[in-house]
């Protein structure tokens, strides 16, 4: 039985919706209200596209690669780890990712839904949460569903953005964001372990 807690809790750590709300101030600090509805709605939804995409193809561009799952798990693993310890140690994601949005035409595309919500960890994380091999039809839908609801939580807090900004300011979301990185350093460990377990037949 697959734990939808402990997958919510990595998708929520990987796309990091709270870390969101500071990058959406930032790039719609020019729209007026409707403007900025739409631009959340936009980027949740080429996010939400991108992800789906990840699910459903993603073991399989591996599998015509002749890569095998194991492998993959291992090196999305220290993927995640590196990226968990930029999180911690580095510019937290709203510092970075506000950087990032100075030169950028569509906002909503580039930074807010790439990769600020469709993040690279959050694109690995889809493909490594939904092996073939793991996890049935049902169960991967019902994966994909949590996916779904962590992405439905980042457009409610960007709808909201005012309000939670105006709560946890900067400083609040740079904390939050750098306790999902230790959290997803653990979760990173765990899937290198599981990965050479599973690639060694240990």
């Amino acid at each position: 039985m697959i734990d939808l807690i402990a997958i919510f809790v990595l998708f929520f750590a990987v796309i990091d919706p709270i870390g969101t709300v500071p990058v959406f101030i930032a790039v719609t600090r020019h729209q007026n209200p409707a403007e900025k509805r739409r631009t959340a709605l936009k980027a949740t939804l080429v996010a939400s596209v991108i992800l789906v995409f990840f699910v459903l193809a993603g073991e399989q561009i591996l599998e015509s690669l002749d890569i095998p799952l194991s492998a993959f798990q291992v090196s999305g693993g220290i993927i995640l780890f590196l990226f968990a310890l930029t999180m911690i140690f580095g510019e937290s994601k709203p510092e970075e990712e506000v950087k990032l949005s100075g030169d950028a035409q569509d906002k909503s595309i580039f930074p807010l839904a790439v990769p600020s919500i469709a993040s690279p960890g959050a694109m690995l994380a889809a493909v490594m949460q939904t092996e073939n091999t793991l996890y049935s039809l049902p169960e991967q839908a019902q994966i994909t569903g949590v996916m779904l609801l962590v992405l439905a939580s980042a457009l409610i807090l960007m709808l909201a953005s005012t309000y939670v900004h105006r709560i946890i300011g900067d400083s609040g979301a740079s904390i939050i964001s750098r306790i999902m990185g230790i959290i997803l350093a653990s979760m990173a460990v765990t899937s290198v372990l599981e990965g050479i377990v599973a690639y060694f037949g240990l």
